[in-house]
């Protein structure tokens, strides 16, 4: 009798430069029908940042009498999302102006001297990124400004993403190039050839970086410390090219061709078509497991984008923002905040989509949105305007309005966040004071 035809776990689809896994078949080693529908999602971490504050009485919620909450105008396109995420009230940010205020969303340190704390995302991809080809995935709509702001450069508004206290990860806004880093193929000989090429240059870039830096100035010690853990981050790369890791878990589901069209190259012109489409690459970059940990800008922290494709809008985003409460001003600032949960809301529905055995990608994912201060009038950083979205695979409960007292730091809610991700700590960069009550399941 001829032996059933048996193919590895391991094993990619691939086409067109590109690769994806494949869902669990009876036909992989050792793997039946009973064990492929009990396999386990991982919890994934997305982290969507919005700059420029809100408007605080459009945004904030109403306690309903029944329980739960009422949506404010801001919140309204969740309306068919209502327990699947809650609403965080309370929370103070650290520093000031645009620039600190959009450093420290992700870390809950000031950034004093160039330096910061390691953030939540780089933190958690530090502990599982070794699992998927990329530890994580750092998206954007807008490159980096020049210029300087309250003795801050305006470029380190670029990101939220710090790997060490003095490496920012920038994001990626050109959507083709992003594919490409996602899905093309890195393990072809043509890859293969290139990383062994790339890690004899790495070699001797860091032996030579280390000889220098014996002999260096103190600042120079910093600039090349910088250097080297970027030259580090490659080299990860290069590693996992020429010796792949074992996956320990295999999407059950995939996307279609459609979904994994490459993008046209450049930067789409129409606002809503850029930020949709780094979305639905961050969405994919999830469902096939080609990172767990996502960081998404929706724009540049001090981010000036013009909105007058939305009617009624003639001012820019951080025009808008210090609106002194006129009445027009207001309305075209809560008009761009209302657009930009609706393109969160796309977001969350996409990922509720997609099943993934026992639940969907929602349901297995962790999801942060919110900005780095309350109100861009006055750049108020007290009571940030946070939401905490996904089942985070059981970790989290959902559907609630959670008011910490009066100064609470936000570090407290990326302790909570990170301790759902697996983070065995009971502090966060050493500024926070505990946990958010009542978010942990």
């Amino acid at each position: 009798m001829t032996a059933p035809y048996r193919i590895s776990r391991r094993t990619l689809l691939r086409g067109l430069g590109a690769s994806l896994s494949l869902p669990s078949l009876e036909l992989m080693s050792g793997i039946g029908r009973a064990a492929a529908t009990t396999t386990v999602a991982p919890t994934r971490l997305l982290s969507v940042f919005q700059p420029n504050g809100v408007f605080p009485k459009a945004w904030d919620v109403a306690d309903a009498a029944s329980g739960g909450f009422e949506l404010s105008p801001i919140l309204s396109p969740l309306g068919d999302l209502m327990g699947d995420f809650s609403v965080i009230s309370g929370l103070d940010n650290v520093g000031s102006g645009h620039v600190q205020l959009t450093g420290s969303f992700l870390t809950g340190r000031t950034i004093t001297d160039k330096r910061n704390g390691i953030s939540l995302d780089q933190q958690v991809a530090q502990k599982i990124g070794h699992l998927t080809p990329l530890p994580s995935i750092e998206l954007g709509t807008e490159p980096p400004r020049q210029g300087n702001a309250s003795g801050e450069p305006i470029a380190y508004a670029n990101t939220v993403s710090w790997s060490s206290e003095t490496t920012r990860v920038s994001p990626e806004i050109n959507p083709q190039v992003a594919f490409d880093r996602l899905f093309r193929s890195q393990s072809g000989p043509e890859a293969m050839r290139r990383a062994v090429n790339r890690r004899s240059v790495i070699d001797l870039v860091l032996e030579d970086a280390k000889s220098l830096r014996a002999r260096a100035s103190g600042p120079d010690q910093q600039k090349l410390d910088e250097y080297l853990e970027a030259v580090r981050g490659v080299e990860v790369r290069v590693e996992k090219t020429l010796n792949p890791p074992e996956r320990d878990w295999t999407p059950p589901t995939r996307p279609g061709d459609e979904a994994m069209e490459r993008p046209a190259p450049g930067i789409p012109r129409d606002r809503d078509e850029h930020l949709r489409l780094m979305m639905d690459l961050m969405v994919l970059a999830m469902w096939t497991d080609t990172s767990r940990v996502g960081t998404l800008m929706t724009a540049h922290g001090f981010s000036r984008q013009n909105f007058s494709f939305l009617d009624g809008v003639s001012s820019d985003h951080h025009g808008m923002s210090h609106h002194k409460n006129k009445e027009d001003l207001v309305a075209e600032y809560t008009k761009v905040s209302t657009w930009y949960i609706e393109q969160f809301a796309y977001m969350l529905n996409r990922m509720k989509g997609i099943q993934e055995g026992d639940g969907s990608l929602l349901d297995h994912s962790i999801v942060l949105y919110g900005s780095g201060m309350k109100d861009g009038n006055g750049h108020v950083k007290n009571d940030l305007p946070l939401l905490v979205a996904g089942g985070g695979n059981g970790r989290l409960k959902q559907g609630q309005h959670l008011k910490e007292k009066k100064g609470t730091p936000h570090s407290n809610l990326l302790l909570t966040v990170g301790q759902a991700m697996g983070l065995e700590t009971e502090q966060f960069n050493g500024v926070s004071t505990g946990t958010v009550n009542g978010l942990l399941a």
